[in-house]
């Protein structure tokens, strides 16, 4: 098998995102790559820590395009358009690469900060579209991480064929956004119960979660 020529990270991450959106994330390896690379798998390692360098290199690939689509989605809008927007720019990912979203999920190694930063910028953009909607920290807190679970939990159970009944995704997804800012609506109202100073609780929502 004769060396690649031009072979580099880019063309590693391009080959390693089709291999995981179109056989599952689970199946990219050092062997499975090199073999739609036509290198041998020795030849990765010029550009990739084995396979825990790859799937860090695919994490933050994944989050960077994840980021990017979330951030055209908002600009220009704001309050419930901006959500309605963005989540649909997150499904629409999702849909779009199933393998590539599964590796934004990994958590980051511990130490590891360019990892940690990368899902900050994520969950930093959701905070400052919330702030149109003047929650108290501790329910910004509450709806970042709800924003994030009914989006995946929506988005995985499409891709595991989960949804059975003959009725259109696309509507439920809608029906799912309006609950979700009737939701918000609601937090505006509650008083928080964190004793953490001014900020805190804000602070720890712009950090991936580690639970």
């Amino acid at each position: 098998m004769s060396p690649r020529i031009g072979l580099d990270l880019r063309a590693i991450l391009q080959a390693a995102t089709e291999l995981a959106d179109q056989q599952g994330y689970k199946e990219v390896s050092l062997a499975s790559l090199a073999q739609k690379l036509k290198v041998r798998s020795p030849s990765l390692y010029n550009h990739v820590n084995g396979l825990t360098g790859l799937r860090r290199a695919l994490a933050l690939h994944g989050l960077s395009q994840l980021t990017s689509d979330l951030t055209s989605s908002a600009v220009g809008r704001s309050g419930d358009e901006a959500i309605r927007a963005m989540s649909l720019a997150y499904v629409a990912y999702a849909r779009r690469h199933p393998g590539l979203y599964e590796a934004t999920l990994q958590a980051p190694a511990e130490g590891d900060a360019e990892h940690k930063q990368a899902s900050q910028v994520t969950l930093g953009l959701i905070s400052r579209v919330l702030d149109a909607y003047q929650l108290s920290d501790e329910m910004k807190l509450h709806a970042i991480r709800s924003f994030r679970s009914l989006l995946h939990g929506f988005a995985s159970l499409e891709q595991q064929g989960a949804f059975k009944l003959p009725l259109d995704l696309d509507v439920t997804l809608q029906v799912l956004i309006d609950t979700y800012l009737a939701g918000i609506v609601r937090l505006q109202s509650m008083p928080a119960n964190t004793e953490g100073t001014q900020g805190e609780v804000l602070k720890h929502a712009q950090q991936p979660e580690e639970d």
